[in-house]
């Protein structure tokens, strides 16, 4: 069909489809007096990159997205828009302190935080591919927000970004990346979010946790225990993943970098260590 029907079934002007195909996000044929001949999988390509217009994705963005089938550049651009939302209402709170007449240089130093946070949560999200990669950025970004105000908060920001740099890839053999491309491709940014949430939770009063849930952990724990586990692409991934955090510095350098760096995942780690051990307490056998 020609460009005026094009127009017509896609609901797109005849001006937004000629500047989708110069862009090369569309390739309609070419017939021989010219004109552009557009199929039902143009008008279904159009349609798509219209919805992801309207959610404000760049042309660059929806190139990536497109020429991706296992939809992991959305997932990342998805986080990527929450981390700019988190950013947002860090900028409007300290619009809100200036309202107030608070002072100036204090200011400042939050608004380099929010630049020092989306440098390093950036960085996570493509050192850690995946739905890991979402987790680990989101999970860190909600400690990262405070302003570095001692050399060894900044000497820890340094070293942080230096291991992100170097970090080696994270990568698995093609049976483990399709398992964890189909069981994850259903997890939102916003079930990530939950799931740190409940995470929290479950860390700020663990007596509660294990009393409340001491069904769910019995049952959680025989699984991890039985042979179906142990044969299963779940626990190949848990095996590779707890090798490439020891062998990589995630504990021994990014981890203590990150307790130097915040004040607020410091107290966290330290929560979730009198967790653990509570829970190891109640369920000794995990250790074997």
């Amino acid at each position: 069909m020609l460009i005026n029907e094009a127009s017509k079934i896609a609901n797109l002007t005849k001006k937004a489809i000629e500047y989708y195909t110069e862009q090369k996000l569309v390739f309609p044929n070419i017939l021989n007096n010219g004109y552009r001949d557009f199929g039902e999988k143009d008008i279904e390509r159009l349609k798509k990159i219209s919805v992801f217009r309207k959610l404000g994705l760049s042309t660059e963005e929806i190139k990536a997205v497109l020429a991706d089938e296992t939809n992991n550049t959305l997932q990342k651009i998805s986080v990527q828009k929450e981390l700019n939302v988190q950013r947002e209402q860090a900028k409007k709170a300290i619009l809100d302190l200036l309202s107030y007449g608070e002072n100036c240089a204090k200011i400042y130093a939050e608004l380099i935080a929010i630049e020092q946070s989306s440098t390093v949560t950036e960085k996570l999200l493509e050192a850690f591919p995946g739905y890991y990669g979402r987790f680990i950025c989101l999970h860190f970004a909600r400690f990262l927000h405070d302003p570095i105000s001692t050399t060894e908060q900044q000497a820890a920001y340094e070293e942080i970004i230096a291991f992100l740099d170097n970090v080696p890839s994270l990568s698995f053999p093609e049976e483990l990346r399709a398992f964890l491309i189909e069981s994850t491709k259903h997890i939102s940014t916003g079930n990530i979010c939950d799931m740190i949430k409940s995470t929290k939770q479950s860390i700020d009063n663990p007596d509660k946790f294990l009393s409340e849930n001491k069904e769910m952990l019995e049952q959680y724990l025989a699984y991890k225990r039985s042979e179906e586990y142990r044969n299963s692409p779940g626990f190949k991934f848990q095996t590779m993943l707890i090798e490439f955090n020891s062998t990589s510095g995630y504990y021994d350098v990014f981890i203590p970098a990150m307790k130097k760096l915040s004040v607020s995942y410091a107290e966290y780690h330290k929560q979730m260590e009198i967790a653990n051990e509570k829970f190891l307490l109640r369920y000794p056998e995990i250790q074997s």
